[in-house]
Parts: structure tokens; C-alpha cells; sequence
């Protein structure tokens, strides 16, 4: 999966407002941003500057900011819900902080957990919202905040230099189990603070501070540009965007985080067998519907034969079924036998049917298959058994004002049963 590294520049300090800049241009974002592109999420494909809307594409979006811009403190992570969280944290941090609350931005490190001793990073959230602002802006969407030096793990240690500082003292960001901070090699802390010979630390440094880093160390140093340091610290779990900087649309974001994912690299081989799943189930649908056509085309040729067979004066078939039932219908009329929609025939059912107790019909009529019987004064009694009589033969009754109209049940159609 591709990922893009946004490197924040540091945020102005007071020496450099003294010089003439205000607040409100220690929050403007820079017209340029440095990045390190990586096709493969693991090694840097492509880095430079540009402006925030020439900036690259990629699947993953992540701003790093500073090692000296972010500061960790050891709490004991409040019992609160996330709607009061942030509050809690300030009232734990209240005596540790000397800014504004509303100027501070709160991030739990991942892994933290309400009750227990946890890392809490703290950045400022106007400097902060103010560069998310103008990358999204331009068509970005941030998808991680990170910082590189972060708390816990083997002990690492990162030699750089801040451009734009007049003094090019370089300095250091050094994290371990027990913290992390960022200081200048300068001063007798981080002397202080260097781990002990035995104690295995990873050092790096970028190329211009490479020498003063072997000077202070003694020993030679790994070299780590900033690209791939920005690439490296985007490759974590951190994500800062917490509470009020959190992602909005959380849902969307989600299914976007999904599709990402599911177009990485790691879930090829997922995607091909679903690919070669739905290629099995195509071919095994149309080789399925084409026995099931085969079977019909040869029940049609069946019934065409036996239509034929059985009428060697049909000479078309268009409806074999249709054409068998008239065929048969017109034989049996020349033959003259009654059909089951003749009088002779209804009238029998009728009969059959009628209640020992009640009299002969006063009248009856004969259209198009309907006996129509004159038998006023019928109650529930005699109607009911009637009706089921004549039901068991294959007919069925109406009775309206005195009269009761007596026919061939209609066959049922498909998917309803008989009555």
C-alpha cells in the first residue's frame, strides 16, 4: 500500500517570534511541504517539496510532526467517557503543563487503557489545526497524525539538525521504556541522559548532523535522511488525531480504510481467489443453465412428438399442450361422448351432490359449461355439504338469491394448491 509522509516544519519558539513574528504567523502553514513518497509502504519510492495541492497521491496520508514539537507525560490514564476524556487528562496534566488548556492537544499512545499508568502526548492544537486545515483544504485527507521519537521499546536515538535556527547546534531525540524527549547536545542534560555503554541503543543521525553526532558519541552513526526517518515514524500505530482533531465521518473513513486495505499488497491473494471464485461461479451457472435449457428443449421434443403421434394431422406446433387438449377435445365430440364440461356431466355431479333431504330443483338452466338450479330456501346446512361433495368431483357451487350455479373448477395455477 502506498503511504505519503508530510513533514511539518517545527513550530516557531519564542526566540524566533521575538524576532518580529506574531502569533498569527507562527500558525500559518508553510506555502511548501517537504514529503517522502513510498509505493510499497516500506521503502522511500520519491522525495522532495511541494505546494499542498501538487503534493502526491497515495493510499495513506500521515503528518509527522516534529520530535521537539510533541512532549509525553506518564499518567494514570482517567476512568471517562470519551466525551469528558480530554477534560479528565487536563485535570490529571493540570500542574505538569505551563500553556493555555485551550491551546494544548491531547493523544493517548496506543495501548493505553482507562485505570492504568499510561503515555499521553501533548502538542498545540492551534498550530496543529491549522496545518490539517490546509492540507485538507487542498484536497488531502489526513489519515494519521505521528511524531517519530515516541516512549517505550528498545531505546533509540536520532542526531538532527532544525534548519532556520541560527544556532546549528544539533540536537537530539532520544526515547526509551521510561520516556522520550528532544534536546540539544550542547547542554550537560543530554550528557546526563545518555544511556549507559551497556544499555544497546540504536543511533542515527542525519547527514548534517552526522559529525557532531560521532564527536559526541565517539563512535560512528548510522545515517537516516529525513525522508526516511518521516517514512519510518509513519510505518507505527500513533495516530494523534484524537478528540477535538479527530477524523470526522468516521463511517466513511472506515469503508475507505477497508478498501484501502483490501488493495494493499497483503490482500492479493485474497483478491485473486475471490476473482477466481466468482469466475467458477460464473462458469458453473451457465453450464448449469445450459442443462437445465437442453432438458426443456427435449421435453418440448418429446411433446411435439407425442402431439404429432398421437394427431398426424397437426402439421404446425406452436403450443403442443394446448394443441393436445383441443386435438382431444374435438375427437372426443365426434365420438360424441360427454365432456367433463358438458350437461350431462354436470348434471350428474349435481345429483350426486344433492341433500337426500331437500326436493328436485324448480328449474334449471345450461350455457357454456354453468348449470344454473332453481332451489330456494337452501340454509347453511345444506349449502356446506353440497358444496364439499361437489369440491371431491371436480366442481364447484354459487349460490346467490335462490339460485345455485354449478361448474368445472378452474384448475390452479402455479404455485397455489387445490381447494
Amino acid at each position: 500500500m502506498s503511504v505519503l509522509a508530510i513533514q511539518l516544519p517545527p513550530r516557531e519558539r519564542l526566540g524566533a517570534r521575538a524576532t518580529g513574528h506574531d502569533a498569527a504567523t507562527s500558525l500559518r502553514p508553510p506555502t511548501e511541504w517537504s514529503f517522502a513518497l513510498s509505493t510499497d509502504g516500506r521503502g522511500v519510492s520519491r522525495s522532495g517539496s511541494a505546494a499542498a495541492a501538487l503534493l502526491p497521491r497515495a493510499a495513506q496520508v500521515v503528518l509527522v510532526l516534529g520530535e521537539g514539537d510533541v512532549s509525553w507525560h506518564r499518567v494514570d490514564v482517567p476512568k471517562a467517557p470519551s466525551g469528558r476524556l480530554r477534560a479528565a487528562l487536563l485535570g490529571v496534566m493540570e500542574e505538569d503543563l505551563l500553556d493555555d488548556d485551550e491551546a494544548l492537544h491531547f493523544a493517548l499512545a496506543p495501548g493505553a487503557v482507562a485505570g492504568q499508568p499510561g503515555w499521553v502526548a501533548v502538542t498545540h492544537k492551534p498550530w496543529l489545526a491549522a496545518a490539517l486545515a490546509a492540507l485538507e483544504g487542498a484536497g488531502l485527507s489526513i489519515d494519521r497524525v505521528v511524531t517519530a521519537c515516541v516512549p517505550g521499546g528498545a531505546a533509540r536515538g536520532h542526531f538532527f539538525v532544525v534548519e532556520g535556527l541560527a544556532e546549528s547546534t544539533p540536537w537530539l531525540a532520544l526515547s526509551r521504556e521510561d520516556g522520550a524527549l528532544c534536546l540539544r547536545l550542547s547542554g550537560a542534560l543530554a550528557r546526563a541522559l545518555q544511556p549507559e555503554p551497556a544499555t544497546p541503543v540504536r543511533w542515527t543521525a542525519t547527514p548534517a548532523a552526522a559529525a557532531a553526532a560521532e564527536r559526541w558519541l565517539g563512535a560512528p552513526v548510522a545515517l537516516l535522511g529525513e525522508a526516511e526517518r518521516a517514512l519510518e515514524a509513519a510505518q507505527g500505530t500513533l495516530n494523534l488525531r484524537q478528540f477535538e482533531l479527530a477524523a470526522r465521518h468516521r463511517g466513511t473513513r472506515a469503508l475507505r480504510e477497508a478498501g484501502k486495505r483490501f488493495l494493499s499488497a497483503e490482500w492479493r491473494a485474497v483478491r485473486l481467489g475471490l476473482a477466481a471464485l466468482a469466475v467458477l461461479q460464473l462458469v458453473g451457472l451457465n453450464a448449469w443453465a445450459w442443462q437445465q435449457q437442453q432438458a426443456l428443449d427435449a421435453k418440448r421434443s418429446a411433446m411435439t412428438a407425442l402431439l404429432k403421434a398421437a394427431h398426424p394431422g397437426v402439421r404446425a406446433v406452436l403450443d403442443a399442450p394446448l394443441q393436445m387438449q383441443r386435438e382431444t377435445e374435438r375427437l372426443r365430440a365426434a365420438a360424441g361422448r360427454p365432456g367433463d364440461g358438458d350437461l350431462e356431466a354436470v348434471l350428474g355431479a349435481a345429483a350426486l351432490a344433492w341433500p337426500d333431504t331437500q326436493g328436485p330443483a324448480q328449474a334449471l338452466r345450461f350455457e357454456s359449461g354453468r348449470l344454473t338450479l332453481a332451489a330456494p330456501g337452501w340454509g347453511e346446512a345444506q349449502m356446506k355439504p353440497f358444496r364439499e361433495r361437489l369440491r371431491s368431483a371436480g366442481y364447484e357451487a354459487e349460490f346467490a338469491e335462490g339460485l345455485i350455479s354449478v361448474n368445472r373448477a378452474s384448475a390452479p395455477g402455479p404455485g397455489q394448491g387445490g381447494a
